[in-house]
């Protein structure tokens, strides 16, 4: 999968939303942040599940998760 379809939401100051972020790192994925904070849908949406990881198809993983599923989210291999 091409990973720069990947959108990452959280907010600043998360250690949630960095941790998952790192992880994304550590399996050399990167993923555009989307800060909810500025947004009220999205704090509806999303404000008690961040991090969440969201696919171009609009499928998403929601914390916790790990590298495995991470990478059966994405289909890396």
């Amino acid at each position: 999968m091409n990973d720069a379809k990947l959108e990452l939401y959280g907010t600043d100051g998360c250690h949630l939303c960095e941790e998952a972020a790192a992880l994304l790192q550590s399996l050399s994925l990167s993923a555009r942040h989307i800060d909810i904070a500025g947004d009220d849908g999205l704090v509806e949406r999303y404000g008690t599940r961040i991090p969440v990881l969201r696919r171009a198809d609009g499928a998403e993983l929601g914390w916790p998760f790990g590298a495995e599923d991470v990478m059966r989210f994405t289909g890396a291999n």
